[in-house]
């Protein structure tokens, strides 16, 4: 009789738990730390927002971790079908989808999605596979294709209208571009028309501002961000009221903060949005300068760790990806803490792993999930 003695649990979990890079590890647990404890602060009085922020958030690193185990050539298989599928999605969302407060941006498939979260992590994945496929033979035509795939998805996503998700979109698609050899030559020009374009607006502000003057190719809600983020005292009340009272409470916090649940905006609910996109805000009155930094080392530790994980990926298509996912993560930060902050107008950008919404966590798990992919792909080729 034949005795099979059953491995120990630790030798049965080594293959799921070796080569991960314990720095990027050790910067997400710390950001998400920072932010259960600044739902619990801030949200312990707004229903069930803790216990279901830190849900979702284990669901986040539950995805993370298991996405993390499929080498990326497996991941890049994915490209098509996902990209297709979210663009088939968005158009039936236009047709057939949910509208709220003017936006169509939900679509009902027995539950309600919001399929432009899937083009945040599927368009770059079908673009960093365009390239790959074409890596040495890479000529003009083959970018201006990668564009034709880009402005798809950020078109249908901003007829929604959703400009907030179609910026992201578009950021991400963008970075792969970028890192996939597009020339300086043809980045700079538009980096120049872009300051130009804000400095005028900016200098005639008192005159495109007027109720009576259009802008091409903005909803009037956008335009009325834009002029409400340069002159928030212009609608205390309406648009401005959440600039305002954000830059309040932010400085209000000063050095320390006021402490842990005694942000006077905050629960005083004069932050709008306290829980999701302003909570940036919430957290700098109760955690003040010092708690801030606490969390942009975190973010920056995750996002100088996601670019050397790019800059060691041993594919075209690991470092596009690498590449474009952590400058994604920066995008998220940047934008959330610029419009909470005053130098942004409003849009609907999420703070990683502090903001309350269980899709966009998903989302952030599942592209954080492919970069500890690339990055052990690497170190496990080296033992």
């Amino acid at each position: 009789m034949t005795v099979i003695k059953r491995a120990p649990l630790r030798q049965r979990l080594r293959p799921w738990i070796s080569g991960f890079d314990v720095p990027l590890l050790i910067a997400v647990l710390w950001i998400g730390a920072w932010g259960l404890l600044c739902m619990y602060s801030a949200g312990y009085d707004h229903g069930t927002r803790f216990g279901d922020h830190a849900r979702n958030m284990l669901l986040a690193w539950g995805l993370m971790l298991v996405v993390a185990q499929v080498p990326p050539q497996r991941l890049m298989a994915l490209a098509i079908p996902l990209y297709t599928l979210g663009v088939l999605l968005l158009v039936a969302t236009l047709a057939f989808g949910i509208t709220k407060k003017g936006a169509t941006r939900w679509l009902n498939v027995g539950l309600v999605i919001q399929p432009s979260e899937l083009l945040k992590l599927a368009t770059p994945l079908m673009l960093a596979w365009w390239f790959q496929k074409r890596e040495g033979v890479l000529r003009w035509a083959d970018f201006v294709a990668a564009f034709g795939l880009l402005l798809l998805p950020f078109l249908l996503i901003a007829k929604q209208p959703d400009l907030g998700t179609g910026l992201l979109v578009l950021a991400a698609g963008l970075y792969v571009i970028f890192f996939a050899g597009l020339s300086w030559r043809l980045v700079i020009p538009f980096l120049v028309v872009g300051v130009i374009g804000i400095t005028a607006i900016v200098v005639s502000e008192d005159h495109i501002c007027q109720d009576e003057v259009t802008w091409p190719l903005l909803k009037p809600y956008q335009k009325h961000r834009v002029c409400t983020l340069l002159d928030p005292s212009k609608d205390p009340l309406g648009k401005g009221f959440h600039i305002i009272q954000g830059e309040i409470a932010i400085g209000s916090g000063g050095v320390t903060g006021k402490g842990l649940m005694q942000g006077t905006q905050t629960h005083l609910e004069f932050i709008p949005e306290r829980t999701t996109d302003f909570i940036f805000a919430a957290f700098g009155e109760e955690f003040g300068l010092l708690g801030a930094l606490a969390l942009l080392v975190g973010y920056t530790a995750l996002i100088l760790r996601g670019l050397m994980i790019a800059a060691a990926a041993p594919t075209l298509f690991s470092r596009l990806m690498a590449g474009a996912v952590t400058l994604s993560f920066f995008t998220y930060v940047f934008v959330n803490m610029g419009m909470v902050s005053g130098i942004l107008p409003v849009v609907g950008v999420p703070l990683p792993f502090v903001s309350y919404g269980g899709t966009a966590m998903v989302t952030l798990g599942l592209s954080l999930g492919l970069l500890l992919s690339i990055g052990r792909v690497k170190k496990l080729v080296k033992t």
